[in-house]
């Protein structure tokens, strides 16, 4: 038997150029080499240096991590047989700055401004050169109007560059803040960051973190000895903990994936603030029919928990987009409600959706403040918004009001207040009092609202009838004690006689209750009063919201948000 061949690991920089050049000329017929070409070869040595300063060693320790160098990372990322502008490739004669890398790629055919600290040189640490290089890369970036990408695994500030390293953090948080609002940003969080590691790429607009890398304010190290407390990196800030409170937007297996992601997010995203989204044509009709929507309700309502029973809000935005694709941000977060990009049509849409299988789809501090960020992101951006109604309200009880509930759904209001781009409201099922008022309806400036037949909407739920028919009940109520005795003298037992007037009770409340629902709890109402326009069959929700969207997107002209600074946001 032969030995099967064993295949090497190869440290080969795909960068790097590892024949002897010649400097010379097209057309030259002699080449000697003088002084000239000696500057030239310090030149391209120069040019050469970030690339094999890392060394042999620091590359297999980074492989022995499981992670990628940052040139590997812009591989991946960018479009092939396409080649990446790198800026400030080195600064200093102690490779001040060469622990960090910036340049412009393609992604998907658009210029993409990228940085990403190199590890294998000073950790990926920051020093005073590494924060004007970052700064200069956002200015350029917002200069030229064109999203940008972070690739962040540093150590946090270079130690021995003393307040310098500060300084360069203190110059990138306040670059980046100046173009946050003006093109859309995107951080991935590869190993271990720290300090202002973790405050530089939470400044962008989405975070995705992969598993087993951490970032936070401080290490478990300083927790331990300031505090006391034993606790992992991951359980300090990993993506478990960042993907619930809204930290990190997006976790991913590995790096590969976190870099793809990228890619995917992209293109839902416009290049800046004063263009749209990029249309994308289709195949799939807006006229298509969405009988998966009529099944699912139908299976739903016809169950013997009938228009009480929860279902997965997702399965009806995935019948609206075309060929069923959509975006989800956030999805770990808050499953009460959905956060997503889709196209309906070719236009990027972002959907706004109560999810009745978590929690009735109630709207919980974690809920509103997702959607109100979320909200913000599309507002800034040019991008239309679509909500979906079915919540029976803000979630009560004392530790939502300890925890803020009344600032969160004021910051979810705000938000919808202040949308400037096309949006629409689909009522599905429920859409009671505080939570109907403050999502999205024609006071508060939707371009179009319309209900399923499905739809429940009232200043309150089924507990409403205790004060519409408040009269009818007390009536109820108040006969109780003479209905038992009368039973009692016809010879039933005491035990019987209140079984049988209970169940009595019981059936008249039921009556009422259905009268509730029948008189109030409809779209009847909301119709007359012209709150909503339209009642639309499940069938034809995808092609009534997309004729809705494109007569609106034809007149919507993308621009920079200008009026007010509002002081919340």
């Amino acid at each position: 038997m032969t030995k099967k061949s064993q295949i090497a690991p190869t440290l080969t920089n795909p960068f790097e150029q590892s024949k002897d050049v010649e400097f010379t000329v097209p057309g030259q017929l002699d080449y000697d080499p003088g002084l000239y070409e000696t500057t030239l070869m310090m030149g391209h040595e120069l040019l050469q240096l970030p690339y094999k300063a890392a060394g042999v060693k620091s590359v297999q320790k980074q492989h022995q991590k499981k992670r990628m160098t940052v040139w590997e990372r812009i591989q991946v990322l960018k479009d092939p047989d396409s080649e990446p502008k790198i800026l400030y490739q080195n600064w200093g004669k102690n490779l001040d700055g060469a622990s960090l890398v910036t340049g412009i790629i393609k992604v998907n055919g658009r210029d993409v401004a990228i940085y990403g600290h190199d590890f294998t040189v000073r950790a990926g640490s920051m020093d005073a050169t590494n924060g004007s290089k970052l700064a200069r890369l956002f200015e350029l970036a917002g200069k030229l109007g064109i999203p940008l990408v972070g690739m962040n695994d540093s150590a946090g500030a270079y130690i021995p560059a003393g307040v310098g390293g500060l300084d360069g953090y203190a110059e990138a948080f306040t670059a980046l803040r100046r173009i946050n609002g003006v093109v859309p940003s995107i951080m991935c969080m590869f190993g271990y960051n720290a300090g202002g590691g973790a405050y530089l790429p939470r400044q962008g607009s989405f975070v995705v973190q992969p598993n087993d890398t951490f970032f936070g304010l401080t290490g478990p190290g300083v927790v331990k000895s300031v505090l006391g407390e034993d606790v992992t990196a991951d359980e300090l800030g990993g993506p478990s903990v960042h993907s619930q409170s809204g930290v990190t937007d997006f976790v991913v297996p590995d790096e590969v994936a976190a870099l793809n992601k990228v890619k995917q997010l992209l293109n839902y995203l416009p290049n800046n603030n004063a263009s749209q989204a990029p249309f994308q044509p289709t195949s799939d009709p807006i006229s298509r029919k969405t009988w998966d929507i009529d099944l699912l309700l139908k299976k739903s309502f016809n169950s013997p928990t009938g228009f009480n029973t929860p279902f997965d809000i997702s399965i009806i935005i995935q019948q609206l987009c075309d060929h069923g694709d959509y975006f989800e941000v956030q999805p770990e977060r808050a499953r009460n409600t959905i956060t997503a990009f889709g196209r309906i049509g070719g236009n990027v849409v972002g959907f706004v959706a109560n999810n009745s299988a978590v929690a009735s789809g109630q709207i919980d501090i974690a809920a509103a403040y997702k959607n109100a960020r979320f909200i913000r992101f599309c507002n800034v951006y040019n991008i239309p918004v679509m909500f979906m109604e079915d919540t029976t309200g803000f979630l009560p009880g004392r530790e939502q009001e300890e925890g803020g509930i009344v600032q969160a759904g004021r910051a979810m209001l705000d938000s919808i207040v202040d949308l400037r781009t096309p949006r629409f409201l689909i009522i599905i099922r429920n859409a009671f009092g505080g939570a109907y008022a403050s999502f999205n309806n024609y006071p508060t400036g939707a371009d179009f609202v319309c209900a399923l037949p499905t739809t429940r909407l009232a200043v309150m739920g089924p507990a409403g009838v205790e004060y519409v028919y408040k009269d009818e009940l007390r009536a109820i109520r108040g006969t109780l004690k003479d209905r038992v005795a009368k039973a009692m003298k016809q010879g039933l037992s005491e035990k019987d006689a209140k079984a049988e007037v209970a169940a009595w009770q019981k059936a008249e409340e039921a009556q009422l209750a259905q009268r509730y629902e029948r008189e109030l709890m409809n779209p009847n109402e909301a119709l007359s009063l012209g709150s909503i326009s339209q009642i639309v069959m499940p069938s034809d929700l995808r092609q009534v919201i997309a004729e809705q969207l494109q007569l609106h997107m034809a007149s919507y002209k993308p621009e920079a948000m200008g009026g007010p600074q509002r002081e919340f946001h």
